[in-house]
């Protein structure tokens, strides 16, 4: 199997999978899913991801390959070619790692701000969510954004932390007073096409000396918390630059550093619902900065 031949079946990749037929070298692939490197008969790479053991959530695998799919269709950021998914396995195009640098990081900023303005028809998307392990309520919705946000985005996963004991009864009380003021913070944008899980681990810097969109939980959302995003665990390499980029091509509102807090929100109730109470500190310091304005 060549590459050229997997791309015209790629339906025949468990295939060769299942009798030894492919080289696999496992690699680091998160902590949701096995990763390994296929090599292919012509010396070519391909991406693989499945479930660690056991069988996926049904549309696991298909729902990523579909915002895959429709952030490249921005034709802005470089995104992974999708080359087979089934039920079970997603293959993407293998991207060389490399380093970051500055160059790379404006380009970035740029790229991310063309992916953004390419639009949602609305807030959520057509297919099924998933962020990290964890459902995620794609149910479309013209907005507000604030409303959208607060039911779809950040009152899941409150409750899920809550019911693991992630997080104490004050904690919850903290989350749902941002919750009760959501309409207060101002802001307010048509629906861009985001990544939607953009921490700096979901940043791949190739050795083409550009930086690859991966493992996204794509969806219609605020631009804001894409950047936001790229803020959290320690920040994406050369953050400044890649932010400062992303205004030439398209100026953050007014008052846009005030709500990075509440963008990280989501994303750190995420964890405190998957991970437990290792970030419970993180979601009670995001949600007190948010209503500090």
């Amino acid at each position: 199997m060549d590459l050229a031949y997997l791309r015209a079946h790629p339906q025949h990749l468990s295939t060769f999978l299942a009798h030894q037929r492919i080289r696999e070298t496992p690699v680091g692939g998160g902590d949701v899913c096995a990763a390994t490197r296929l090599t292919l008969d012509d010396g070519t790479s391909v991406f693989a991801k499945s479930w660690p053991s056991g069988s996926p959530p049904e549309h696991f695998f298909r729902t990523e390959a579909a915002g895959l799919k429709w952030l490249a269709e921005a034709s802005a950021a470089p995104v992974p070619e999708v080359i087979s998914v089934t039920d079970d396995l997603l293959a993407l195009e293998w991207i060389e790692p490399g380093s970051p640098s500055a160059a790379a990081a404006d380009r970035f900023g740029r790229e991310l701000a063309e992916v953004h303005r390419a639009g949602a028809e609305g807030f959520g998307a057509p297919w099924p969510g998933f962020i990290g392990p964890l459902r995620q309520d794609n149910t479309a919705s013209e907005g507000p954004w604030g409303a959208w946000f607060a039911e779809r985005r950040l009152l899941p996963y409150l409750r899920m932390s809550a019911d693991r004991g992630a997080l104490d009864a004050g904690d919850v009380e903290l989350v749902e007073q941002v919750l009760s003021r959501i309409d207060t913070f101002g802001g307010a944008e048509a629906p861009a096409r985001l990544h939607g899980d953009l921490w700096p681990g979901n940043v791949l810097w190739g050795a083409d000396g550009r930086a690859w969109l991966i493992d996204p939980a794509a969806h219609g959302g605020h631009r804001e918390t894409d950047l936001a995003q790229l803020a959290l665990f320690g920040g994406a390499p050369h953050l400044d630059r890649i932010v400062a980029a992303y205004q030439e091509v398209w100026p953050l509102s007014d008052g846009w550093q005030g709500r990075v807090p509440l963008h990280q929100l989501q994303l750190l109730l995420v964890h405190t619902a998957a991970f437990g109470t290792g970030y419970r500190g993180s979601v009670v310091a995001a949600a007190s900065a948010a209503l500090r304005g």
